[in-house]
Protein backbone atom coordinates (compact mmCIF):
# COMPACT_ATOMS: atom_id res chain seq x y z
CA UNK A 1 0.00 0.00 0.00
CA UNK A 2 1.47 3.32 -1.26
CA UNK A 3 0.98 6.28 2.01
CA UNK A 4 -0.88 8.59 1.96
CA UNK A 5 0.31 11.71 0.70
CA UNK A 6 -2.78 13.87 0.48
CA UNK A 7 -2.22 17.33 0.99
CA UNK A 8 -5.32 19.72 0.86
CA UNK A 9 -5.48 22.71 -1.70
CA UNK A 10 -6.42 26.20 -0.17
CA UNK A 11 -6.18 28.53 -2.85
CA UNK A 12 -7.87 31.57 -1.01
CA UNK A 13 -6.39 31.02 2.09
CA UNK A 14 -9.96 29.48 3.73
CA UNK A 15 -8.01 28.35 6.47
CA UNK A 16 -8.34 32.14 7.69
CA UNK A 17 -12.14 32.19 8.59
CA UNK A 18 -11.65 28.83 10.54
CA UNK A 19 -11.57 29.02 13.90
CA UNK A 20 -8.97 26.67 16.05
CA UNK A 21 -11.16 24.44 17.04
CA UNK A 22 -12.18 23.81 13.24
CA UNK A 23 -8.83 23.05 12.37
CA UNK A 24 -8.24 20.81 15.23
CA UNK A 25 -11.52 18.44 14.11
CA UNK A 26 -10.10 18.58 10.69
CA UNK A 27 -6.65 17.56 12.04
CA UNK A 28 -8.32 14.75 13.84
CA UNK A 29 -10.56 13.72 10.94
CA UNK A 30 -7.11 14.03 8.44
CA UNK A 31 -5.18 12.14 10.03
CA UNK A 32 -7.47 8.89 10.95
CA UNK A 33 -8.16 8.98 7.24
CA UNK A 34 -4.53 8.59 6.36
CA UNK A 35 -4.27 6.05 9.23
CA UNK A 36 -7.36 3.87 9.42
CA UNK A 37 -8.94 4.50 6.11
CA UNK A 38 -6.35 5.21 3.03
CA UNK A 39 -4.30 1.26 4.08
CA UNK A 40 -7.92 -0.32 3.52
CA UNK A 41 -10.29 1.21 1.52
CA UNK A 42 -9.48 0.11 -1.89
CA UNK A 43 -9.53 -3.57 -0.84
CA UNK A 44 -12.67 -3.21 1.08
CA UNK A 45 -14.05 -1.36 -2.44
CA UNK A 46 -12.62 -4.56 -4.53
CA UNK A 47 -14.28 -7.27 -2.24
CA UNK A 48 -17.08 -5.03 -1.91
CA UNK A 49 -17.61 -5.12 2.08
CA UNK A 50 -18.18 -2.71 4.84
CA UNK A 51 -14.77 -2.78 6.92
CA UNK A 52 -17.10 -2.70 10.25
CA UNK A 53 -13.35 -2.60 11.77
CA UNK A 54 -13.58 1.48 11.40
CA UNK A 55 -17.04 2.03 13.25
CA UNK A 56 -15.07 2.51 17.12
CA UNK A 57 -12.38 5.40 15.08
CA UNK A 58 -15.59 7.30 13.28
CA UNK A 59 -16.82 7.73 16.71
CA UNK A 60 -13.71 8.55 18.35
CA UNK A 61 -13.20 11.32 15.89
CA UNK A 62 -16.48 12.36 16.76
CA UNK A 63 -18.53 11.78 13.46
CA UNK A 64 -21.42 10.69 14.85
CA UNK A 65 -23.90 13.28 16.00
CA UNK A 66 -21.06 15.88 16.13
CA UNK A 67 -23.20 18.77 16.74
CA UNK A 68 -25.55 16.50 19.16
CA UNK A 69 -25.01 18.27 22.76
CA UNK A 70 -22.55 16.58 25.23
CA UNK A 71 -25.43 15.41 27.20
CA UNK A 72 -26.61 12.98 24.88
CA UNK A 73 -23.15 11.96 24.05
CA UNK A 74 -22.33 14.03 20.96
CA UNK A 75 -19.52 16.59 20.81
CA UNK A 76 -21.86 19.98 20.80
CA UNK A 77 -19.98 20.83 17.46
CA UNK A 78 -21.12 23.70 15.41
CA UNK A 79 -22.10 23.08 11.90
CA UNK A 80 -18.57 24.09 10.19
CA UNK A 81 -16.85 21.52 12.39
CA UNK A 82 -19.76 18.51 10.89
CA UNK A 83 -19.24 19.67 7.49
CA UNK A 84 -15.14 19.45 8.12
CA UNK A 85 -15.64 15.93 9.63
CA UNK A 86 -17.40 15.02 6.24
CA UNK A 87 -15.06 16.40 3.55
CA UNK A 88 -11.85 14.94 5.83
CA UNK A 89 -13.65 11.32 5.85
CA UNK A 90 -14.93 11.46 1.96
CA UNK A 91 -11.63 12.19 0.95
CA UNK A 92 -11.09 8.74 2.18
CA UNK A 93 -14.65 7.51 0.69
CA UNK A 94 -17.98 8.56 0.28
CA UNK A 95 -19.03 4.91 1.59
CA UNK A 96 -17.40 5.62 4.86
CA UNK A 97 -19.06 9.07 4.60
CA UNK A 98 -22.20 7.99 3.94
CA UNK A 99 -21.86 5.56 6.94
CA UNK A 100 -21.16 8.61 9.31
CA UNK A 101 -23.87 11.00 8.00
CA UNK A 102 -26.20 8.32 7.83
CA UNK A 103 -25.72 8.07 11.50
CA UNK A 104 -25.32 11.59 12.20
CA UNK A 105 -28.17 13.35 10.74
CA UNK A 106 -30.92 10.51 9.32
CA UNK A 107 -30.87 8.72 12.93
CA UNK A 108 -29.56 10.87 15.50
CA UNK A 109 -31.02 13.98 14.26
CA UNK A 110 -34.44 13.05 14.17
CA UNK A 111 -33.81 11.54 17.57
CA UNK A 112 -32.75 14.59 19.30
CA UNK A 113 -35.15 16.66 17.14
CA UNK A 114 -38.56 15.00 17.30
CA UNK A 115 -37.54 12.43 19.94
CA UNK A 116 -39.17 12.50 23.40
CA UNK A 117 -36.46 12.83 25.92
CA UNK A 118 -36.47 9.12 27.07
CA UNK A 119 -35.66 7.86 23.31
CA UNK A 120 -32.50 10.58 23.40
CA UNK A 121 -31.20 9.47 26.38
CA UNK A 122 -31.77 5.69 25.40
CA UNK A 123 -30.45 5.36 21.66
CA UNK A 124 -28.08 8.87 21.49
CA UNK A 125 -25.30 7.58 23.50
CA UNK A 126 -24.84 4.35 22.04
CA UNK A 127 -24.99 6.26 18.50
CA UNK A 128 -22.72 8.62 19.01
CA UNK A 129 -20.44 5.73 20.63
CA UNK A 130 -20.77 3.41 17.65
CA UNK A 131 -22.45 0.62 19.76
CA UNK A 132 -25.77 0.95 18.07
CA UNK A 133 -25.53 1.76 14.00
CA UNK A 134 -28.82 3.41 12.89
CA UNK A 135 -30.53 3.22 8.97
CA UNK A 136 -32.70 5.93 7.75
CA UNK A 137 -36.15 4.34 5.80
CA UNK A 138 -37.78 6.81 3.56
CA UNK A 139 -37.58 5.70 -0.25
CA UNK A 140 -39.38 3.45 -1.32
CA UNK A 141 -39.45 1.12 -4.50
CA UNK A 142 -41.87 2.82 -5.86
CA UNK A 143 -41.13 6.14 -4.45
CA UNK A 144 -37.99 7.83 -4.95
CA UNK A 145 -38.00 11.28 -5.48
CA UNK A 146 -41.93 11.33 -4.55
CA UNK A 147 -41.68 10.08 -1.06
CA UNK A 148 -44.82 11.46 -0.15
CA UNK A 149 -46.59 8.89 -2.03
CA UNK A 150 -44.85 5.99 0.31
CA UNK A 151 -47.16 3.37 1.26
CA UNK A 152 -45.33 2.03 4.23
CA UNK A 153 -47.93 2.47 6.83
CA UNK A 154 -48.83 1.55 10.20
CA UNK A 155 -52.05 0.67 12.10
CA UNK A 156 -53.04 0.89 15.80
CA UNK A 157 -53.54 -1.85 17.21
CA UNK A 158 -53.97 -0.80 21.09
CA UNK A 159 -51.14 -1.20 23.03
CA UNK A 160 -49.07 -1.31 19.96
CA UNK A 161 -48.25 -0.36 16.61
CA UNK A 162 -48.40 -3.01 13.53
CA UNK A 163 -45.84 -1.82 10.91
CA UNK A 164 -46.06 -3.45 7.12
CA UNK A 165 -43.86 -1.89 3.84
CA UNK A 166 -40.98 -1.97 2.69
CA UNK A 167 -37.92 0.67 2.07
CA UNK A 168 -34.58 0.29 -0.44
CA UNK A 169 -31.21 1.81 -0.99
CA UNK A 170 -31.03 2.19 2.42
CA UNK A 171 -27.24 2.64 3.60
CA UNK A 172 -26.34 1.05 6.81
CA UNK A 173 -29.62 -1.57 6.92
CA UNK A 174 -27.35 -4.77 6.40
CA UNK A 175 -25.81 -4.37 9.89
CA UNK A 176 -27.60 -1.58 11.67
CA UNK A 177 -29.45 -2.05 15.29
CA UNK A 178 -32.11 0.15 15.10
CA UNK A 179 -33.55 1.84 11.78
CA UNK A 180 -35.82 5.74 11.76
CA UNK A 181 -38.72 4.50 9.31
CA UNK A 182 -41.46 6.92 8.17
CA UNK A 183 -44.50 5.64 7.70
CA UNK A 184 -47.96 6.70 6.88
CA UNK A 185 -50.87 6.30 9.88
CA UNK A 186 -54.38 5.61 9.30
CA UNK A 187 -54.98 8.69 8.29
CA UNK A 188 -52.41 9.04 5.49
CA UNK A 189 -49.63 11.71 7.83
CA UNK A 190 -46.32 10.89 7.90
CA UNK A 191 -44.66 9.75 11.26
CA UNK A 192 -41.19 8.49 12.12
CA UNK A 193 -40.68 5.34 14.49
CA UNK A 194 -37.92 3.04 15.79
CA UNK A 195 -37.78 -0.01 14.45
CA UNK A 196 -35.03 -2.23 16.15
CA UNK A 197 -33.41 -5.12 15.06
CA UNK A 198 -34.70 -8.51 16.45
CA UNK A 199 -38.43 -7.92 16.18
CA UNK A 200 -40.56 -10.13 14.41
CA UNK A 201 -41.14 -9.39 10.91
CA UNK A 202 -38.42 -6.87 10.55
CA UNK A 203 -35.67 -8.26 7.79
CA UNK A 204 -32.62 -6.36 6.29
CA UNK A 205 -31.45 -8.02 3.09
CA UNK A 206 -28.41 -6.91 1.96
CA UNK A 207 -28.40 -5.08 -1.82
CA UNK A 208 -25.28 -6.97 -3.83
CA UNK A 209 -23.64 -6.10 -7.60
CA UNK A 210 -23.40 -2.71 -7.05
CA UNK A 211 -20.65 -0.78 -8.92
CA UNK A 212 -20.35 2.37 -7.00
CA UNK A 213 -20.28 2.64 -2.99
CA UNK A 214 -18.58 -0.68 -2.95
CA UNK A 215 -17.57 -0.57 0.37
CA UNK A 216 -20.46 1.22 1.73
CA UNK A 217 -22.82 -1.37 3.17
CA UNK A 218 -26.39 -0.76 1.45
CA UNK A 219 -29.69 -3.07 1.93
CA UNK A 220 -33.56 -3.08 2.02
CA UNK A 221 -35.74 -2.73 4.86
CA UNK A 222 -39.33 -5.58 5.28
CA UNK A 223 -41.72 -4.96 7.58
CA UNK A 224 -44.34 -7.97 7.67
CA UNK A 225 -46.48 -7.33 10.31
CA UNK A 226 -43.78 -5.96 12.71
CA UNK A 227 -45.46 -5.16 15.99
CA UNK A 228 -43.85 -1.39 17.11
CA UNK A 229 -44.27 -0.42 20.81
CA UNK A 230 -46.45 2.60 20.60
CA UNK A 231 -43.66 4.73 22.92
CA UNK A 232 -40.98 4.09 19.87
CA UNK A 233 -43.18 6.45 17.48
CA UNK A 234 -41.25 10.12 17.50
CA UNK A 235 -44.14 12.18 18.96
CA UNK A 236 -42.56 15.98 18.44
CA UNK A 237 -42.86 16.48 14.63
CA UNK A 238 -45.09 15.02 11.41
CA UNK A 239 -45.79 14.97 8.46
CA UNK A 240 -43.32 14.80 5.60
CA UNK A 241 -40.92 18.08 6.66
CA UNK A 242 -39.70 15.97 9.45
CA UNK A 243 -37.80 13.76 7.31
CA UNK A 244 -37.00 16.13 4.97
CA UNK A 245 -35.69 18.35 7.92
CA UNK A 246 -33.37 14.84 8.45
CA UNK A 247 -32.05 15.31 4.75
CA UNK A 248 -31.29 18.80 4.51
CA UNK A 249 -28.69 17.56 7.58
CA UNK A 250 -27.68 15.51 5.05
CA UNK A 251 -27.09 17.18 2.57
CA UNK A 252 -25.38 19.82 4.16
CA UNK A 253 -23.29 17.11 4.52
CA UNK A 254 -22.57 15.86 1.61
CA UNK A 255 -21.90 19.49 0.22
CA UNK A 256 -18.58 19.62 2.33
CA UNK A 257 -18.20 15.58 1.66
CA UNK A 258 -17.70 16.37 -2.19
CA UNK A 259 -15.32 18.59 -1.86
CA UNK A 260 -13.39 15.86 -0.06
CA UNK A 261 -13.49 13.56 -2.84
CA UNK A 262 -12.67 16.56 -5.60
CA UNK A 263 -9.50 17.52 -3.30
CA UNK A 264 -8.21 13.62 -3.36
CA UNK A 265 -9.16 13.47 -6.75
CA UNK A 266 -6.79 16.67 -7.75
CA UNK A 267 -4.40 15.97 -5.25
CA UNK A 268 -3.37 12.76 -7.17
CA UNK A 269 -3.99 13.92 -10.58
CA UNK A 270 -1.42 17.16 -9.53
CA UNK A 271 1.37 14.59 -8.34
CA UNK A 272 0.67 12.57 -10.89
CA UNK A 273 1.10 15.15 -13.51
CA UNK A 274 4.71 16.27 -11.83
CA UNK A 275 6.04 13.29 -12.00
CA UNK A 276 5.07 11.35 -15.01
CA UNK A 277 7.13 12.29 -17.89
CA UNK A 278 6.22 11.71 -21.68
CA UNK A 279 8.42 13.81 -24.62
CA UNK A 280 11.13 14.52 -22.13
CA UNK A 281 9.41 16.29 -19.69
CA UNK A 282 6.63 16.02 -17.03
CA UNK A 283 3.00 15.99 -18.24
CA UNK A 284 2.12 19.36 -16.15
CA UNK A 285 4.71 20.79 -18.27
CA UNK A 286 1.94 20.89 -20.93
CA UNK A 287 -0.98 23.52 -21.35
CA UNK A 288 -3.59 21.19 -21.75
CA UNK A 289 -2.70 19.56 -18.57
CA UNK A 290 -2.45 22.51 -16.77
CA UNK A 291 -5.73 23.79 -18.38
CA UNK A 292 -7.26 20.47 -16.62
CA UNK A 293 -5.49 21.32 -13.17
CA UNK A 294 -6.51 25.00 -13.16
CA UNK A 295 -9.94 24.19 -13.28
CA UNK A 296 -9.95 21.99 -11.16
CA UNK A 297 -8.89 24.27 -8.35
CA UNK A 298 -10.65 27.16 -9.53
CA UNK A 299 -13.92 24.45 -9.02
CA UNK A 300 -12.89 23.15 -5.98
CA UNK A 301 -12.29 26.95 -4.38
CA UNK A 302 -15.97 27.93 -5.10
CA UNK A 303 -17.28 24.79 -3.76
CA UNK A 304 -15.09 25.61 -0.49
CA UNK A 305 -16.76 29.09 -0.51
CA UNK A 306 -20.13 27.97 -1.43
CA UNK A 307 -19.77 25.61 2.04
CA UNK A 308 -18.12 27.52 3.96
CA UNK A 309 -20.85 30.36 3.88
CA UNK A 310 -23.66 27.82 4.04
CA UNK A 311 -22.04 26.16 7.15
CA UNK A 312 -22.01 29.58 8.47
CA UNK A 313 -25.71 30.54 7.44
CA UNK A 314 -26.65 26.84 9.39
CA UNK A 315 -24.91 27.69 12.57
CA UNK A 316 -27.26 31.06 12.67
CA UNK A 317 -29.83 29.29 11.65
CA UNK A 318 -30.91 31.04 8.53
CA UNK A 319 -29.91 28.55 5.71
CA UNK A 320 -32.77 27.75 3.69
CA UNK A 321 -33.64 23.88 2.20
CA UNK A 322 -32.92 25.83 -1.47
CA UNK A 323 -30.10 26.96 -0.24
CA UNK A 324 -28.81 23.39 0.98
CA UNK A 325 -29.91 21.85 -2.43
CA UNK A 326 -27.74 24.42 -4.64
CA UNK A 327 -24.87 23.82 -2.29
CA UNK A 328 -25.36 19.74 -2.58
CA UNK A 329 -26.11 19.96 -6.03
CA UNK A 330 -23.04 21.98 -7.16
CA UNK A 331 -20.37 20.19 -5.65
CA UNK A 332 -21.13 16.85 -6.11
CA UNK A 333 -21.47 17.75 -9.99
CA UNK A 334 -18.24 19.53 -9.63
CA UNK A 335 -16.58 16.50 -7.98
CA UNK A 336 -17.85 13.96 -10.61
CA UNK A 337 -16.29 16.86 -13.33
CA UNK A 338 -13.25 16.82 -11.32
CA UNK A 339 -12.93 12.87 -10.87
CA UNK A 340 -13.53 12.15 -14.88
CA UNK A 341 -10.85 15.00 -15.45
CA UNK A 342 -7.91 13.46 -13.26
CA UNK A 343 -8.97 9.88 -14.67
CA UNK A 344 -7.66 11.00 -18.25
CA UNK A 345 -4.64 13.22 -16.71
CA UNK A 346 -3.32 9.65 -15.13
CA UNK A 347 -4.06 7.89 -18.42
CA UNK A 348 -4.68 4.16 -18.48
CA UNK A 349 -3.19 3.87 -14.71
CA UNK A 350 -6.23 5.94 -13.45
CA UNK A 351 -8.81 2.89 -13.89
CA UNK A 352 -6.67 0.60 -11.28
CA UNK A 353 -6.85 0.18 -7.80
CA UNK A 354 -3.39 2.15 -7.48
CA UNK A 355 -4.92 5.27 -7.35
CA UNK A 356 -8.36 6.51 -5.91
CA UNK A 357 -9.42 8.34 -8.74
CA UNK A 358 -11.75 5.60 -10.25
CA UNK A 359 -13.24 4.60 -7.34
CA UNK A 360 -13.78 8.06 -6.12
CA UNK A 361 -15.76 8.62 -9.33
CA UNK A 362 -17.91 5.69 -9.12
CA UNK A 363 -19.28 6.76 -5.94
CA UNK A 364 -20.04 9.95 -6.61
CA UNK A 365 -22.30 8.55 -9.08
CA UNK A 366 -24.67 7.41 -6.26
CA UNK A 367 -24.14 10.78 -4.36
CA UNK A 368 -25.38 12.81 -7.29
CA UNK A 369 -28.65 10.74 -7.13
CA UNK A 370 -29.09 10.10 -3.22
CA UNK A 371 -30.63 12.47 -0.76
CA UNK A 372 -32.52 14.18 -3.76
CA UNK A 373 -31.18 13.65 -7.38
CA UNK A 374 -29.21 16.21 -9.58
CA UNK A 375 -32.06 17.29 -11.61
CA UNK A 376 -34.74 17.64 -8.61
CA UNK A 377 -32.50 20.21 -6.78
CA UNK A 378 -31.55 21.82 -9.50
CA UNK A 379 -35.68 22.03 -10.00
CA UNK A 380 -35.93 23.04 -6.23
CA UNK A 381 -33.59 26.38 -7.08
CA UNK A 382 -35.75 26.63 -9.78
CA UNK A 383 -39.34 26.85 -8.00
CA UNK A 384 -37.01 28.96 -5.58
CA UNK A 385 -36.27 31.80 -7.64
CA UNK A 386 -39.34 31.78 -9.45
CA UNK A 387 -41.91 31.09 -7.22
CA UNK A 388 -43.50 28.43 -9.59
CA UNK A 389 -43.86 24.75 -8.69
CA UNK A 390 -42.49 22.24 -11.35
CA UNK A 391 -43.10 19.23 -9.40
CA UNK A 392 -46.72 19.75 -10.07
Amino acid sequence: MKPDLFEAPDYYNLDDLLTEEHKLVRSAARDWVKRDVSPIIEEAAQKAEFPKEIIKGLAEIGAFGPYIPEEYGGAGLDQISYGLIMQEIERGDSGVRSTASVQSSLVMYPIFKFGSEAQRKTYLPKLASGEFMGCFGLTEPDHGSNPGGMVTNFKDKGDHYLLNGAKMWISNAPFADIAVVWAKDESGRIHGLIVERGMEGFSTPTTHNKWSLRASATGELIFDNVKVPKENLLPNKSGLGAPLMCLDSARFGIAWGAIGAAMDCYDTALRYAKEREQFGKPIGSFQLQQKKLAEMITEITKAQLLAWRLGSLRNEGKATSAQISMAKRNNVEMALKIAREARQILGGMGITGEYSIMRHMMNLESVVTYEGTHDIHLLITGMDVTGLNAFK
